[in-house]
């Protein structure tokens, strides 16, 4: 299912039956991964006035809450309304889905206790070809962050001089493998998110972050077209499932 996409007076094609999906699926057990302290998903069957909402159970069909927290437990999308005092959602300021990405992979450098992403870093994988969004995968990588618990662990976070690189260089949609832009005890400073967002002076409403993807080895670094998606959550985030599609030659 090939299709050409006119991006910045550019035509590309990619093939819409062949995604590579960077989210990490929810899971009802311990297996799911979890940071900032909240428990694992659940998911359970309404059993209320003699309606039972499991099949296996005897109902007819299966019918469950699903109680999670966006942030803290798997791959989510989040707006500015993730720090703002104004109430804005991830539904209302993310109104475009596709978007030229470059994948680029980055050894953090540690720094005592910290693991950090530096902006010397961030300019030595950065290509300049008009990408408006950018898909970091840390090193080393493996399937230990689709189960990880995040909590007290002092996970990668960037330097915020690195994301206002990125802004400079036009990015407005930031995913990356770890639970954070910013280091997980700042004492609520929160530099790189608000540094990205521009608040509160000159809010970038139509940028976001996305957090806790999952970029497989088998994805080479290099310039893919990306596709976020997310549930119509009127709130600061959603869980998301972001997609990459190679550019055919």
């Amino acid at each position: 299912m090939v299709t050409t996409i006119q991006y910045n007076e550019e035509n590309y094609q990619i093939d819409l039956s062949k995604p590579m999906d960077i989210s990490i699926p929810l899971k009802a057990d311990k297996s799911n991964l979890t940071a900032w302290y909240v428990d694992v998903p659940k998911f359970e069957p309404v059993m209320e006035n003699g309606f039972i909402g499991d099949v296996n159970q005897g109902g007819a069909v299966n019918f469950r809450n699903i109680y999670f927290n966006p942030h803290g437990n798997g791959t989510h999308t989040e707006c500015v309304g993730h720090i703002s005092k104004e109430k804005h959602t991830i539904n209302q300021c993310l109104t475009e889905f596709f978007f030229l990405a470059n994948v680029v992979s980055v050894v953090p450098e540690q720094n005592n206790d910290d693991s950090i992403i530096t902006l010397e870093q961030i300019k030595d994988v950065w290509e300049n070809n008009g990408a408006k969004a950018i898909v970091i995968r840390t090193l080393p990588n493996s399937s230990a962050k689709l189960s990880m618990q995040y909590s007290n662990t002092n996970p990668t976070f960037m330097d915020y001089k690195a994301v206002q690189f990125l802004i400079d260089s036009g990015v407005e949609h930031l995913l990356i493998d770890t639970p954070s832009v910013d280091r997980e005890e700042d004492d609520g400073v929160l530099k790189a998110h608000h540094t990205f967002w521009e608040y509160p002076n000159n809010i970038q409403k139509q940028r976001t972050i996305t957090e806790l993807i999952f970029v497989p080895d088998t994805i080479v670094n290099g310039t893919y077209f990306l596709n976020i998606q997310i549930a119509s959550f009127e709130n600061d985030a959603s869980p998301s499932k972001p997609l990459l599609y190679k550019i055919k030659a």
